[in-house]
């Protein structure tokens, strides 16, 4: 299996916020060694490789996650709380969010988009 992490960059050259969390999140749980690498989807550069990921899987948001699996089968992983329950913990799909946990998701501001 190889995973793929997508971040978004800032103008600023900062991270986005939602990219500084998930990251932190990897670090203290130690699951940072099995991303097998990084792309970047820089704000000041539209050609960097994270844009044409995000553009070849339909993502508008940051960061994903593509997992090729060795079967060739690829996934791709918007939510990170379900990467972290499917892929890195192993414990098969997390339950479905309920319509009340999605529409609260739908509006918030805080969440950062590609």
């Amino acid at each position: 299996m190889r995973i793929t992490m997508v971040k978004k960059v800032l103008a600023d050259g900062q991270d986005c916020g939602k990219c500084k969390d998930v990251q932190q999140r990897l670090e203290k749980g130690g699951y940072l060694p099995r991303i097998d690498r990084v792309l970047v989807a820089d704000e000041r550069n539209p050609g960097s490789a994270g844009w044409m990921v995000a553009a070849q899987y339909g993502v508008d948001s940051a960061p994903f996650f593509v997992v090729r699996h060795d079967d060739g089968r690829e996934q791709v992983f918007t939510v990170f709380m379900s990467f972290l329950h499917e892929i890195l913990e192993g414990r098969g799909p997390a339950p479905q969010d309920s319509p009340e946990a999605l529409a609260e998701l739908a509006r918030r501001d805080d969440l950062d988009r590609l």
